[in-house]
């Protein structure tokens, strides 16, 4: 009878995790997380801007993490992506979920070593579940609300030059959304970025031009599943992530949609030269309709047709004189 009380409790408990991370599941380019490289600057924040006011988040996937002199730190493992439990995209996933599935699992085991079953230990973890669930849900309503609050301050009008004008289409093209080539500015006390927004390349509108097309057609390859215009539009780095992401979905039968992608605003963070290498940092508030659909049925298991607004930071760089290609995706 105690027993079958645990395993409702835990049930019941993994039955509300799951439900929280569903409603909250969106993947798109990126997977929702952050990738690549900005040359010597992968480590360091991009500066503060308009659009995107916070700090954005340090690379969980890229190739010139910088290596770690001595013995690994709890609190560098974690944002090097952590261990087996706590890794972003591992087998029980970060944040409380993979939390609780650890807890479960070391119950189990600590039961079994002292002779009284995989469910032996489950009893002291079983009296401290409630007040975890509880601490669980007033974080996440937490920062729910201040996601919340950050996007209704963020409502703001989009740049425009006096001199820019709508495409064919008549959709503002993205040199207005950025203004006329310079950062937003930097938020107060600076955000939690390095530096201010600076332009050491002096972008063009041409080149807005050129980063609206990548955001569209990327979105477009990647929910496409076309490996071949993603190696066109990325670097190598970028194209490997994104074939890992693919490569995950085919595997759980399902296929990522990514549709209806507006900028709805964006600034210029940070452009600079690396020898022959240019890169130009932008933060991007957009639109878009984000849905995991089930390959053999057809159903919507993630998203919904419901669109909704991201802000992110993408990084793209060229050799000088050429074209622009994604070289990072950074959560803000």
């Amino acid at each position: 009878m105690r027993y079958s009380r645990i395993i409702s409790m835990v049930c019941a408990a993994s039955f509300a995790v799951a439900l929280i991370v569903a409603t909250a599941a969106d993947a798109r380019v990126g997977n929702n997380g952050s990738s690549g490289s900005r040359g010597s600057r992968t480590s360091s924040a991009p500066a503060a801007t308009t659009t995107a006011p916070s700090a954005a988040q340090p690379m969980q996937r890229t190739v010139t993490q910088p290596a770690q002199a001595g013995a690994a730190t709890a609190g560098s493992a974690a944002t090097a992506g952590g261990g087996f439990f706590s890794r972003p995209g591992g087998m029980f996933g970060g944040g409380m979920l993979g939390g609780l599935a650890a807890g479960f699992i070391g119950a189990g085991l600590f039961g079994m070593l002292f002779g009284h079953g995989l469910m032996g230990g489950m009893g002291g973890f079983a009296s401290i579940l409630g007040l975890l669930l509880q601490i669980g849900l007033v974080i996440i309503v937490a920062r729910l609300a201040f996601v919340w609050w950050q996007r209704r301050n963020q409502q703001t009008p989009a740049f425009a030059t006096p001199n820019s004008q709508p495409d064919p289409q008549g959709r503002p093209m993205l040199r207005e959304m950025f203004g006329n080539g310079s950062g937003g500015g930097a938020a107060p006390n600076g955000g939690g970025a390095s530096s201010e927004p600076s332009d050491a390349i002096g972008i063009t509108p041409a080149d807005y031009d050129a980063f609206e097309h990548l955001l569209t057609e990327l979105q477009a390859a990647y929910s496409s599943e076309d490996i071949g215009t993603l190696r066109r539009l990325a670097t190598p780095e970028m194209v490997s992530y994104f074939s890992e992401d693919l490569a995950e979905n085919a595997s759980r039968g399902v296929v990522n949609k990514v549709t209806d992608v507006k900028l709805a605003q964006g600034d210029l963070s940070e452009a600079w030269r690396e020898g022959n290498a240019e890169y130009a940092t932008v933060a991007m508030r957009i639109s878009l309709v984000d849905q995991t659909i089930e390959r053999a049925s057809g159903k919507v298991v993630e998203g919904s047709s419901k669109p909704q607004e991201v802000v992110e930071v993408w990084t793209f760089m060229r050799a000088r004189g050429g074209n622009w290609m994604l070289a990072a995706i950074q959560q803000s």
